[in-house]
């Protein structure tokens, strides 16, 4: 029997003492360190020493030199959902552990749903294990979702042990564990959801997934501020970290990699929530700007470029006269301290005179702009409301505003410009450094390379 001892882990980050204290010396949180019982790991046996070229971690064999692994490339199975493959580098890698994060109600258990029945539709086995619903009510979702394939096995189950016994006897390729804030282990004293009790329950799936090479998604809940619940030791224990993002009172919702150890990050994904589940949005760009309002101030189109893929949006700005002694700032869609840094801009080096307006900054379509290149089409969109004078429907705006009101060159600006072309935009106002590099344009776009804010207000207005 393996010994066990009793730890103190603090549920804010995750900190271990032997003792209990009032504040965590990790952290420096006050009374957020629990009591748990945690089994020490038993020791690997001796004859698992054998030399194998396929080892993975935990099987106890042998140290191999590195010029004697051979290079194979991680097989990847296709999900069936072209938006989730593109976020995923190309499909599912064999035992590779995913987590997949978003607010209550945004959608990840009904498309985790739909994969697993497109994976068991290609005669894979599939084991949906869920702590949170019961068998009938996951039966209802996929009757909801018109699912009914076979080779799809479902589970009730949130105690670990359980869940690991099942998961050795169907050996399945793909499962789904929804969520691991409901798993727990019952030798351990904590309650589930604690530090402790996820830490566990993800090293021993990350261990079953390794050994058994069975790929793995787990749904982590969010915190208020964004975070997966959990200390973020969860992110550095998994494979790929995939946020799902998105308002629920519309129906657009974005699927982001922000990490990945089989493919590229910072990739996006488009789908549209309909009664029939997750529906993919192949033209993105297009679907954005469908309800632009035309010959309206304060509306400016930017192409932005979100990991590999160039996605067109509408920047507003709306300003009016305020009467308050501080005057609001209301920004959705960018950071708040460059838009105020865009304004001060805009007085100092344009004339723009913003210190007696309101302004309200809205990015249409709930996308998130970090990108310095949206500085530009910020910066009009402002303008334009402040003029209160349209932006032609054919111009797209895009580059980087320093402080002395230069405009900077952004990155890939052949891309963009060709997502603009293929949308129809026939001016387009870029960075002059930019503008000279660019090659093999329709003589019927107009590509107008400008040095400071003050030139690309002038161009426009």
């Amino acid at each position: 029997m393996a010994k066990v001892k009793s730890i103190y882990a603090c549920t804010a980050c995750g900190y271990e003492a032997p003792r209990w204290v009032g504040r965590c010396p990790g952290c420096g949180a006050w009374n957020t360190l629990e009591e748990s019982i945690a089994a020490l790991p038993e020791k690997a046996a001796a004859g698992g020493t054998k030399l194998a070229a396929n080892q993975r971690p935990g099987t106890g064999a042998a140290p191999l030199l590195l010029r004697d692994i051979p290079e194979d490339t991680a097989l990847r199975s296709p999900t069936g959902i072209s938006e989730l493959d593109r976020v995923l580098g190309g499909g599912i890698v064999e035992g590779g552990l995913m987590l997949i994060g978003g607010d209550p109600g945004i959608g990840k258990s009904t498309l985790l749903l739909q994969v697993c029945a497109n994976m068991a539709a290609e005669n894979k086995r599939v084991l949906y294990i869920s702590g949170e619903e019961s068998a009938r009510q996951i039966k209802l979702r996929a009757r909801r979702l018109g699912i009914d394939t076979p080779g799809l096995y479902v589970l009730a189950e949130n105690a670990l042990d359980a869940v690991e016994s099942r998961l050795r006897e169907v050996q399945p390729e793909v499962a789904v564990v929804d969520s691991i804030q409901t798993m727990y282990r019952p030798e351990m004293a904590s309650a589930p959801g604690s530090v402790s009790q996820i830490r566990e329950s993800t090293s021993l799936l990350m261990r079953l997934c390794k050994e058994t090479g069975t790929a793995m998604f787990v749904v982590g809940h969010v915190t208020k501020d964004g975070a997966i619940a959990g200390p973020r030791m969860l992110e550095h224990m998994v494979d790929v970290v995939l946020y799902f993002e998105g308002d629920r009172q519309q129906d657009y919702r974005l699927l982001r990699a922000v990490k990945n150890r089989f493919g590229s990050v910072n990739e996006l994904g488009v789908f549209r929530m309909t009664g029939q589940g997750m529906q993919v949005v192949l033209n993105p760009s297009e679907e954005l700007l469908s309800h632009r309002a035309q010959g309206a101030s304060g509306s400016t189109v930017f192409c932005g470029l979100e990991g590999s893929r160039p996605l067109l949006c509408d920047v507003q700005a709306l300003t009016s006269q305020s009467y308050l002694n501080a005057p609001r700032r209301t920004v959705n869609g960018a950071d708040t301290g460059r838009v105020a840094m865009l304004l001060a801009v805009l007085e100092k080096r344009a004339g723009q005179r913003s210190y007696n307006q309101d302004v309200y900054i809205n990015v249409a379509g709930g996308l998130e702009l970090s990108e310095p290149a949206a500085d530009l089409a910020l910066c009009v969109a402002v303008a334009s409301s402040l003029k209160d004078r349209a932006v032609g429907a054919e111009v797209a705006v895009m580059g980087e505003v320093g402080l002395a009101g230069e405009i900077r060159p952004i990155p890939q600006c052949d891309r963009r410009v060709a997502e603009c072309v293929r949308l129809g935009f026939t001016t387009l106002v870029v960075p002059k450094e930019n503008a000279r590099r660019i090659r093999n344009v329709p003589d019927s776009v107009h590509i107008l390379g400008v040095d400071t804010v003050m030139q690309a207000l002038s161009v426009l207005f």
